[in-house]
Parts: structure tokens; C-alpha cells; sequence
């Protein structure tokens, strides 16, 4: 079994009391004080989370821009810089190799964050295609990265001098005061939860003094430390997409009702010719948002059935749960799903989730699941 990676600040999860579980190859704290409680601290103060697996690349170089821009899906050409922007990279038949952050610096340098298990893809991708005098530079262990999200995150931020007056996905250069002196750090008003947030850059060797002035701020502010059980019940009540289980290779992004991170107006870009067809042609499965009825929690990977005669006969296989847990907010059960276009299932549609033989029956319903507070 290969050695999983630890991030720039094991030793303070461990003294935090966190436990640990494997994601993406790394060994990532989970929970600290439960996830109900650290969910129910980012939806109503504050809470800061360690995503430091996340990947981190740099393109640089005359025509960085260009070359990002006719690789990855949305249009770069949108955006200024000081920017950031959601994008995805596709394979030859649409599906996603990933989903990441762009971070638009100037034409000559963008700054990527994939996901972890994927940068090694992407950065070899981009690597394939850039022209001469264009880098891709795989930088995932130069740069931490600390997610402080809920709807006290502004004034936390404030009360340690971080800028936080930019727009959404916007992103500035500062410098933070901690015990141990100024430390660089990239801040922007992205996040993952649907509540408003940043996530903060520093150096990987600086990631210990920033986190505990951030922490202590946080703690300070009504909030605590959150783990990945939190980030993954807040994510799913925004409907916010997971690479693995609602985007994939095996997944385009017009199944997972992500189209709009696409600039179908491109003439270039991977796997633009499959996704203009399947656009076209129609999907054959597309993405909805479940919530449960009865009694019972759909998890990943659950069948879903018809629930009565419609366009298929009762109790026919029409798809699958890609995403399931209990929502600590609306208290009930909660799933996203892929399913069958023939299904021609419709928000209000009744649907039956298959957990473990036991049939849960759950209500095609709009997203997000709770209100957004980005």
C-alpha cells in the first residue's frame, strides 16, 4: 500500500483532536468535534477548513492565457485579471479529467488549483499542448491552501487585516501579521460551501503561523476547525459538483448540468467536438437533486427505480446515486443523481433510492438543497 500524504500541518490536526481518512492519496483530518457541529458552525459563524491536498500548477510564459484558453473548457476571455474562474479538463470524449480553479494573474501567468489525485493529469495535458517559451510547473507542495468560510468570514478576516471587500472570485496579493512575522498570501472570495467565503494561499513553509492566526480568529469569531465530513455534507446541500462521483471521465459535464462552465462559443478547446454533439444530440443521463420522503439516507452508488408506471414500468433500475448523506441543515436525507433521460423524470417526480434492499422513497427537487449565501 503506497504511503499516503500528509499536508503542511499534520501535527496541529493531530493536537486538534481530528480523525483521519485517506482522500485523493492523502491523509486528511475528517472531523474534530463531529460534523454536524462543524457544518452547523460554517452555516451559522465560521469555520475554517485545511484543503492543502488541493493541486496547484502555474502556467507561465508568453501566451499562458492562450494556452490555458483552448485547452480547458470555460472561457478564459471572460474574466480579467485578479479573477478567478471555475473550468474543466476534458478528455477526447467530453468526460472530465477534472474540475479546477483558475486564478487569471496577466496573459504571461495563470495559476491553477485541480484537485489533488488529478494535477499530475492536468499538468501533463497542458504540458502536451503548450507551445515553446509556455511552463506548466507542477507546484503542489509549494502552497497551502485554508478555506475560512461561513457568514462571519468577512469580519474574521477583517480582524486579522486580510482584505475582503473584492468581488466573487476575485482575488488579491497581501500579507498576513502572525507571531511569526508577515507572511505572503493569495487570498479569493471563492468556496465550497454556499455560504460566504475565501480561501487563503500561503507557503507551504508558512502554512503553520498563518493557519493559527486564522484559526485563532476563527475560534474567536463563534467558529471552530472543519473537517472533509463537513465540507462534503455543505457541498452536497449546495449541489456543488465532486469529481469521482458527479463529474468523471466517464461523465460530461452536460450530464452533470455543468454546460455553464463551457464556452461553447470556443473554437477550441479538449473535447469540444463530442461535447457540441452530445449538447446537440441530448444526454443520455443527466444530474438531479433527490431528497428524501422517508425515512433513510441514499448514499453513493444506490440504485435509483422508478417509483410507479411512466415513461418505464415501476421499479425499473433508472439511475444512480452519485452523492448521498444527511443534511445537517434540513435534517433528512439528501442525494444527487445521475439518471436516465428515457426516465423522463421532472422535478416533483417520486423516485425510489435502493439502500441496502430497502426502498427509500425520495422527490425530484430543485438545487440547491438550502439557500446560497456565496
Amino acid at each position: 500500500m503506497t504511503d499516503l500524504l500528509a499536508g503542511p500541518i499534520a501535527d496541529r490536526h493531530v493536537a486538534l483532536g481530528a480523525s483521519f481518512a485517506e482522500f485523493g492519496g492523502w491523509n486528511m483530518p475528517v472531523s474534530y468535534a463531529g460534523t454536524v457541529a462543524e457544518h452547523t458552525a460554517v452555516r451559522e459563524a465560521v469555520g475554517i477548513f485545511d484543503v492543502s491536498h488541493l493541486g496547484k500548477a502555474l502556467v507561465a510564459g508568453a501566451g499562458a492565457a492562450d494556452l490555458v484558453n483552448r485547452t480547458l473548457s470555460n472561457d478564459l476571455g471572460k474574466i480579467t485579471p485578479g479573477k478567478a474562474q471555475y473550468t474543466l479538463c476534458c478528455n477526447e470524449s467530453g468526460g472530465v479529467v477534472d474540475d479546477l480553479i483558475t486564478y487569471l494573474v496577466g496573459d504571461d501567468e495563470v495559476f491553477l488549483i485541480p484537485n489533488a489525485a488529478n494535477t499530475a493529469a492536468v499538468v501533463g495535458l497542458l504540458s502536451a499542448a503548450a507551445p515553446e517559451g509556455v511552463t506548466v510547473t507542477d507546484q503542489h507542495r509549494d502552497f497551502a491552501v485554508f478555506a475560512v468560510q461561513g457568514p462571519r468570514a468577512p469580519e474574521t478576516l477583517a480582524a486579522v487585516g486580510l482584505p475582503t471587500d473584492m468581488d466573487y472570485m476575485a482575488f488579491v496579493d497581501a500579507d498576513l501579521a502572525t507571531a511569526d512575522g508577515p507572511r505572503p498570501v493569495r487570498v479569493c472570495r471563492t468556496g465550497y460551501t454556499g455560504e460566504r467565503g475565501f480561501e487563503i494561499l500561503p507557503r507551504w513553509a508558512d502554512a503553520g503561523p498563518v493557519f493559527d492566526t486564522l484559526l485563532a480568529a476563527v475560534t474567536e469569531h463563534g467558529g471552530q476547525p472543519a473537517g472533509l465530513g463537513a465540507r462534503d455534507t455543505l457541498r452536497t446541500e449546495m449541489g456543488y459538483a465532486l469529481h469521482g462521483h458527479e463529474l468523471g471521465p466517464e461523465i460530461t459535464p452536460v450530464q452533470a448540468r455543468s454546460g455553464w462552465a463551457v464556452g461553447w462559443r470556443k473554437p477550441e478547446f479538449f473535447g469540444r467536438d463530442a461535447l457540441l454533439a452530445e449538447k446537440a444530440a441530448g444526454p443520455p443521463r443527466r444530474l438531479y437533486a433527490l431528497k428524501a420522503t422517508g425515512r433513510g439516507v441514499p448514499r453513493a452508488d444506490c440504485a435509483v427505480l422508478a417509483a410507479s408506471d411512466g415513461a418505464v414500468p415501476a421499479r425499473t433500475a433508472i439511475g444512480r446515486c452519485t452523492s448521498g448523506t444527511f443534511s445537517p441543515t434540513l435534517k433528512q436525507g439528501i442525494a444527487l443523481a445521475l439518471i436516465d433521460s428515457d426516465a423522463a423524470v421532472e422535478i416533483g417526480s417520486e423516485v425510489i433510492v435502493d439502500v441496502r434492499g430497502r426502498d427509500l422513497p425520495c422527490e425530484v427537487v430543485g438545487l440547491p438543497f438550502v439557500e446560497s449565501h456565496v
